[in-house]
């Protein structure tokens, strides 16, 4: 199906570091993407039309929700500071990013992955757990598999995981699988208990501390007041805004932004721009 989707870049949203399932087709800038047990492949069109793989039904049944279509984006844009010369520039860099609304357990499983790992290296891990325990998907390219339910992993020993290159979070997963079963939680009571209570929740894993909590509310649940800090963006508050972001401004879209500058910070424009500036700051 043919649709318009405004201020949407795939390939921006797929290097955002928000889902790892988002991989290049290698013809016409196409996209494949794996979320919630379904397959989509998403060609832009030019401009703000997009070609998907999907019928105009599957797409208001899941697809619409998942690619954010209720956000006003135009309206953050609008939102951000003029004076602000480095948020500008992130916006205008990263403009096209969307939060994509994902499964809690999935984000949560993930960002347990990520610590002290690349995206690269999180997608090898991430489909080397979907390969072993995933369910088959149907896809016209085959050997795609869903990402593990909870109850799957949930019954898995350490040594069971030994091949997907997860290290020390072996046992972390294993935790959170549980904690999504014999815990209890699930994406919709975790959306039902508002910001807090589910951070409360998610920081009760073990495993998962207050980064990883702030990517799960903002990456599954849609919390777009959570304000991941990772240190592309603690090295951005620390050169651009003294240590000090100015949250206040940007309640009911931090999180938003924060992918702006997420993005920017880990582009070579920012890198130059940041090594020519504390070589002025040597020379001075």
């Amino acid at each position: 199906m043919r649709i318009d989707i405004p201020d949407f870049d795939i390939r921006k949203t797929a290097e955002s570091g928000q889902c790892f399932r988002i991989r290049p087709l290698g013809q016409d800038s196409a996209y494949s993407i794996v979320a919630g047990g379904r397959y989509l492949e998403v060609r832009p069109l030019g401009g703000e039309a997009f070609d998907l793989s999907c019928t105009p039904r599957e797409w208001e049944a899941f697809w619409r929700a998942y690619f954010d279509m209720d956000t006003d984006y135009a309206g953050v844009l609008r939102r951000i500071d003029p004076d602000d010369a480095f948020l500008c520039a992130a916006a205008r860099y990263g403009r096209g990013i969307r939060i994509l609304r994902q499964d809690a357990f999935e984000t949560t499983v993930c960002f347990i992955i990520s610590q002290r790992k690349n995206i690269k290296a999180i997608e090898k891990s991430v489909d080397a757990l979907c390969e072993r325990f995933g369910e088959p998907l149907p896809a016209p390219h085959g050997g795609l598999r869903a990402f593990p339910a909870p109850e799957r992993l949930a019954c898995l020993t350490e040594a069971d995981l030994a091949d997907c290159s997860l290290g020390y979070r072996d046992k972390y997963v294993l935790s959170a699988a549980r904690a999504f079963t014999d815990g209890g939680l699930s994406h919709r009571r975790l959306a039902a208990m508002g910001f807090e209570k589910a951070r409360e929740a998610l920081l009760s894993i073990n495993g998962v501390g207050v980064k990883v909590a702030n990517c799960i509310l903002l990456f599954a649940l849609h919390d777009v007041d959570a304000f991941p800090v990772d240190v592309w963006i603690a090295r951005v508050l620390e050169r651009e805004y003294g240590g000090a972001f100015p949250l206040g401004r940007y309640e009911g879209c931090a999180g938003i932004v924060q992918q702006y500058m997420f993005y920017y910070a880990r582009g070579e424009k920012y890198a130059r721009a940041a090594g020519e500036g504390a070589a002025r700051k040597e020379k001075l």
